[in-house]
């Protein structure tokens, strides 16, 4: 079964892409959730969740944050408001977070979810062994590394289909460090659209920005991978994710509806190599003009990754 999982900037867009067609939305708190298009308060997320129920649809909650001592011990109370809220899954990296869910017995399932370090079969099915539903695949995955992985875990594999990647995560404000030591008037949170580039290759554009959970860089180029869904079908890897965190309001929406175009088509038996340029055409529309795109690591030789 194909699954498609979206993030959301807005109850209006999270709607939006409910009757669009997909299949699951990825929200959260910043304060617990790394990366998000947007910060929604427990009110919010329980709005979100009657709605995305009242369709049949489900809802996953980013708990994938970096819990440092203080943060930590506000979980627990997270936790159970997303219990009651009646959430259908969270995101978890840090294992204290999953010692503190077993020890309060929260009953919500989790994704293990640790970013870049999901890149074995082995350290899944230990998380697997410990509770988790499924994890979350590190995004600088060759295909043939996933294709093996596949074959080693039992439970669904979430790869992303489309959007950007973090490179780098630091607790500290490197940016607004730069910027007070260059004694600049800059904003450094998403919005403000910074980005940096190789000194030797000036077309490289790593955005970059600072919120709670500290300073975000990210590759050069998003993700795509729709001409390569056949092959994720072929080889079992159909949890697909997108992330909308750089490309904003209808853009996104009309994107997601292109993905479950293909998801249908793949149901139906109708895939095609026409239907694949079709559609790749229309992404490459609506994707920010600002914004490379490739299969990043995907198509690379195992060998080659350095």
């Amino acid at each position: 079964m194909i699954e498609l999982i979206a993030t959301a900037e807005s109850i209006d867009q999270a709607e939006q892409l409910l009757e669009a067609g997909v299949d699951k939305l990825y929200i959260g708190e910043e304060a617990f959730g790394l990366r998000l298009p947007e910060s929604f308060t427990l009110d919010e997320i329980a709005h979100i969740t009657d709605k995305a129920h009242a369709k049949g649809k489900e809802i996953c909650v980013a708990v994938n944050a970096i819990m440092h001592n203080d943060r930590i011990k506000t979980v627990i109370p997270y936790l159970k408001e997303l219990e009651k809220i009646k959430v259908d899954e969270i995101t978890v990296g840090d294992p204290g977070v999953i010692h503190l869910i077993n020890k309060n017995e929260i009953n919500i399932p989790y994704i293990y979810d640790a970013q870049t370090m999901v890149t074995s079969a082995n350290q899944i099915n230990f998380w697997v062994k410990r509770g988790a539903k499924g994890a979350v695949l590190a995004r600088e995955l060759p295909y043939e590394e996933l294709k093996e992985m596949r074959k080693q875990v039992t439970v669904p594999l979430e790869i992303l289909v489309y959007g950007a990647t973090c490179i780098h995560q630091s607790l500290r404000p490197l940016v607004q460090n730069y910027v007070n030591f260059t004694k600049q008037n800059t904003k450094t949170d998403k919005d403000a659209g910074l980005f940096v580039s190789e000194k030797k290759d000036p077309e490289t554009h790593y955005s970059v920005y600072e919120d709670i959970n500290g300073t975000h860089i990210f590759a050069t180029d998003d993700v795509n991978l729709l001409p390569f869904l056949d092959q994720l079908v072929e080889t079992g890897l159909t949890t697909w994710k997108l992330d909308g965190i750089f490309t904003k309001g209808e853009s996104f929406v009309e994107i997601a509806k292109l993905f479950v175009r293909a998801k249908e088509a793949f149901i139906n038996k109708e895939w095609s190599n026409d239907l694949m340029k079709s559609l790749q055409e229309k992404l490459e529309s609506l994707h920010p003009e600002e914004r490379s795109m490739s299969a990043g690591f995907y198509t690379m030789d195992p060998s080659d990754v350095k």
